[in-house]
C-alpha cells in the first residue's frame, strides 16, 4: 500500500501565500503523475495543479500565474506554492498520486488538508 500525507495548510489573510507537501510512502517502484486537487463545501473536488513525472505542469485557469506545483522524484515528494490567494481559494486541499507499486499500478489519495483564506 501506499500512504500520502499532506503538511501545510492553515490560515492565511487574502494576498498572503501558503506553501503544501505531500511525501508518498510505501512499497513505491515508481510514481507517474502526481496533483493536487481542492474541495470547497458544496463544490465538487476539482483540479488545482498535475505535474507528471518529467516535470511538465499544468494548472486550473483559476491558479494560472498564481500557484507553482513542483516535485522531487528521489523523496517522492510533490509541492504546491499558493500565491496571492484569494477567499474562492477556500477548501481542503487533496494530493493525488498514480503509482506503481510491486503488487499494482493504483490511484491515491492524501487525507486532505484545509487551506482557509481569511481577513
Amino acid at each position: 500500500q501506499v500512504q500520502l500525507v499532506e503538511s501545510g495548510g492553515g490560515l492565511v489573510q487574502p494576498g498572503g501565500s501558503l506553501r503544501l507537501s505531500c511525501v508518498a510512502s510505501g512499497r513505491i517502484v515508481t510514481i507517474y503523475d502526481m496533483a493536487w486537487y481542492r474541495q470547497a463545501p458544496g463544490k465538487q473536488r476539482e483540479l488545482v495543479a498535475g505535474i507528471a513525472s518529467d516535470g511538465s505542469a499544468n494548472y486550473a485557469d483559476s491558479t494560472k500565474g498564481r500557484y507553482a506545483i513542483s516535485r522531487d522524484n528521489a523523496q517522492n515528494t510533490v509541492n504546491l506554492q499558493m500565491n496571492s490567494l484569494n477567499p474562492d481559494d477556500t477548501a481542503v486541499y487533496y494530493c493525488y498520486a498514480h503509482v506503481r507499486t510491486i503488487a499494482s499500478i493504483s490511484r491515491y489519495w492524501g487525507q486532505g488538508t484545509q487551506v482557509t483564506v481569511s481577513s
